[in-house]
């Protein structure tokens, strides 16, 4: 470790001591009183269509025919009374939602928060179909009411407890955990509780929706800081082709990488900021999340470079954060690496 990266990680000592575990009984999940400007929620890209098959249900029967909403992605955003940096925009991942980036499992708070103290708009999203973004229901009526093809129904997949603890690296096999995890594993079941399924499969296009909404919400807030996280992964690199004149920096946590091409790095990434930051106990592992989509990561930074662009790579283990998991924004230790990411976002994005 760097003599640089030790002398910083002293200089947040005090972040890290403000932010000392409580449990989700504490009065209150902030680290002291947060000051905005503005606070509010609101919807982008979404599409009117006529839906066959809108439902029914006992007390009103069967709806008829009639347009509904769909592929709208919805947007809550704060706005901190001094602004200090670039805004931010936090997309989850895969059977997740907005919550991922905000109030931690055991009651700490998230980075949703953290990064407005530090001065920073930030947007957190739902993806299109997922969450409070809604889904289509038509197709999943069109079987039961309509008698369509049963094979035609989209499959609505929320991964098990079991399955996922390997592929969030809790541990090396359910329900043992890994010595030194940082996941809050006394607050499992608040996590668990969050986990919603990949409705975004009844819609047309699929995720291919929240890439659009994502470069419709930079068209309408203006350029902004992405940050993406496991299955969004490739969601922003997508939104960098889209409006790569809009994304200050890509920042993406533990997010897939593989689509990048040296094309992509030198069209794209040239001027565009990218990180990629994976956490511990990943080296040596054959799951999603392990050494196949981390060294995917590394010959994408690898391929910035070699454009001329500002690409990095950060494991955790080898800048003195040991323990972290797949959901690292949840971690007993998640604002030392919030602090990690402020740092590199400021040296990467000042004019």
């Amino acid at each position: 470790m760097s003599r640089s990266i030790v002398r910083w990680l002293a200089s947040v000592s005090v972040v890290l001591t403000m932010s000392a575990f409580h449990s989700s009984a504490s009065s209150t999940s902030l680290s002291g009183p947060l000051t905005l400007a503005d606070e509010g929620s609101f919807f982008v890209n979404g599409q009117a269509v006529v839906s066959g098959y809108p439902g029914s249900s006992p007390a009103t029967g069967a709806t008829p025919p009639g347009r509904i909403t769909v592929k709208q992605m919805y947007v809550h955003f704060r706005v901190p009374a001094e602004r200090k940096g670039p805004a931010i925009v936090m997309v989850h991942g895969s059977n997740h939602t907005g919550m991922t980036y905000e109030t931690t499992p055991d009651g700490r708070e998230g980075w949703a928060t953290w990064f407005v103290r530090q001065g920073h708009p930030v947007y957190v999203v739902d993806h299109s179909g997922r969450g409070r973004s809604g889904f289509n229901p038509t197709p999943v009526n069109a079987v039961r009411d309509g008698g369509a093809d049963p094979k035609s129904m989209p499959s609505l997949s929320l991964g098990t407890v079991e399955r996922s603890w390997s592929n969030y690296r809790l541990g090396p096999i359910y329900p043992t955990t890994y010595p030194n995890l940082q996941f809050p594993i006394e607050a499992l079941d608040q996590y668990l509780a969050q986990l919603v399924p990949n409705a975004e499969t009844t819609l047309d296009g699929g995720g291919a929706n929240t890439v659009d909404a994502l470069a419709a919400l930079l068209d309408r807030i203006g350029p902004a800081i992405v940050m993406v996280h496991s299955q969004s992964g490739l969601y922003g690199l997508d939104v960098v082709r889209k409006r790569s004149s809009l994304v200050r920096a890509l920042v993406s946590i533990e997010g897939g990488c593989e689509s990048m091409t040296a094309a992509d790095a030198k069209t794209y990434f040239a001027k565009v900021p990218f990180l990629s930051v994976f956490g511990d106990n990943s080296v040596g592992l054959k799951v999603l999340n392990g050494d196949g989509r981390r060294n995917g990561c590394i010959a994408a930074v690898k391929l910035v470079q070699e454009a001329g662009g500002r690409g990095s790579f950060l494991l955790l283990p080898e800048a003195g954060q040991q323990g972290n998991s797949h959901m690292m924004m949840m971690d007993k230790n998640n604002l030392a690496i919030a602090a990690m990411l402020q740092k590199w976002i400021e040296e990467n994005t000042a004019k």
